[in-house]
């Protein structure tokens, strides 16, 4: 998690700990923000001192933040933006929902409903998806998973990690567990504040998701499509950092100069 403050302004970046220095926080620091950095549930230092596993109500994680944030002298309470990036996509807008202090939202990149990941390659439609996940007992579904780990060791990192981090003990659990984080049912809709969402345009995780974010806001909004041209077409943009992070901190200052 990091916080973004540059004298009378806030930005929230979804991540974790030191690396959003690369990812975020050098970049405003060099615009003149002062820069928070701390993590969130699931996150490494909570998750290995406390214990404590992710959560999708992260508007409860945010909200505290913002408590703390507004007792900085330097700070102007009016204008507080968060920004998540990866899974902070989902996190960030959850908690926008619910929080409205915050003055302003970025979504690097946005996504609406992570389950589609778990449920995309399971035949039938999303409920007998969601059923077979979360059955008590499904075999086959387990023997796919075992297999997928056995094959691929960057499959086999990646699905163990997810069960520690999510506070699971099996592969599907934690595939399950993706279920629980989604922005439907009006939960997009609740969200107030301008909202910036990006895209990359060859997003190997979450293809097509910043868009459906974006078709359910209904708040002030802008999207942003960052491309393979640019160096910066892969998700949350690696290639191109210097440039996505100006093009995104360019819509931050003109957000925050229309409400000087």
């Amino acid at each position: 998690m990091l916080a973004v403050l540059r004298h009378d302004q806030r930005l929230a970046d979804m991540a974790g700990g030191e690396e959003l220095h690369f990812s975020g926080a050098l970049a405003a620091v060099e615009r003149g923000y002062t820069v928070l950095v701390f993590d969130g549930p699931g996150q490494p230092g909570p998750r290995h001192r406390e214990g404590l596993v992710f959560r999708p109500d992260w508007e409860n994680v945010i909200t505290p933040v913002v408590d703390f944030a507004e007792t900085l002298p330097e700070v102007d309470n009016g204008r507080i933006a968060l920004l998540g990036s990866s899974m902070g996509g989902i996190l960030a807008p959850r908690s926008a929902a619910f929080e409205h202090r915050l003055a302003a939202l970025i979504a690097v990149d946005g996504v609406y409903d992570l389950g589609q990941i778990s449920v995309r390659n399971i035949p039938g439609d999303r409920k007998a998806a969601e059923q077979f996940l979360r059955a008590q007992s499904a075999p086959e579904l387990d023997a796919s998973f075992e297999q997928i780990m056995a094959n691929d060791a960057t499959a086999r990192w990646a699905i163990n990690h997810g069960m520690y981090v999510m506070g699971v003990d099996t592969p599907r659990a934690f595939s399950a567990s993706y279920l629980d984080y989604t922005l439907d049912n009006g939960i997009a809709e609740q969200i107030q504040c301008p909202t910036l969402v990006c895209d990359a345009a060859e997003d190997e995780f979450f293809k097509g998701q910043p868009e459906q974010l974006y078709d359910h806001l209904t708040c002030p909004k802008t999207f942003m499509v960052f491309t393979a041209e640019e160096g910066a077409g892969a998700h949350c943009h690696p290639g191109a950092m210097r440039l996505s992070l100006a093009r995104i901190y360019d819509w931050l200052d003109d957000t925050f100069a229309t409400t000087a």
